[in-house]
């Protein structure tokens, strides 16, 4: 399940792409605008600086903005930076310990399958598609 602090970062996202500018925008206006709490938005916009999806200038003329073209970005990444991963089971995340019982897992080819259809699917999704 996305969370909001995922769906939240998309929204972000695309009101920067929106705003298509070189100049910041500030968080309160983005805030304002699309009816999220400043806070909660300070923790998202941190991760996303820090992944370096964004990029944050302090001060007066701050803010924030794209650090590329939308059309660079996929859903995925975006979401996977604030969701963690986007692994349906535990046992298929990325560097999980191997699973014992994967030699014999009914199950196992199922959620790989599924696995790999909402990696290609959130992967194959730009954040210019969203505008």
């Amino acid at each position: 399940m996305i969370s909001t602090k995922g769906r939240y970062a998309l929204r972000v996202m695309i009101h920067l792409a929106r705003e298509n500018s070189d100049n910041c925008i500030p968080l309160r206006d983005i805030a304002e605008k699309e009816q999220i709490s400043k806070k909660y938005l300070e923790i998202i916009v941190k991760e996303l600086v820090s992944a370096k999806l964004l990029t944050g200038i302090s001060g007066k003329g701050g803010g924030y903005k794209l650090s590329r073209a939308p059309e660079d970005y996929s859903v995925g990444e975006i979401l996977e930076v604030t969701e963690g991963t986007l692994s349906i089971v535990a046992c298929l995340v990325n560097g999980a310990e191997a699973c014992p019982r994967a030699d014999g897992c009914d199950t196992l080819p199922m959620w790989s399958e599924l696995n790999q259809i909402i990696h290609d699917f959130f992967y194959s999704k730009k954040l210019s598609e969203l505008l």
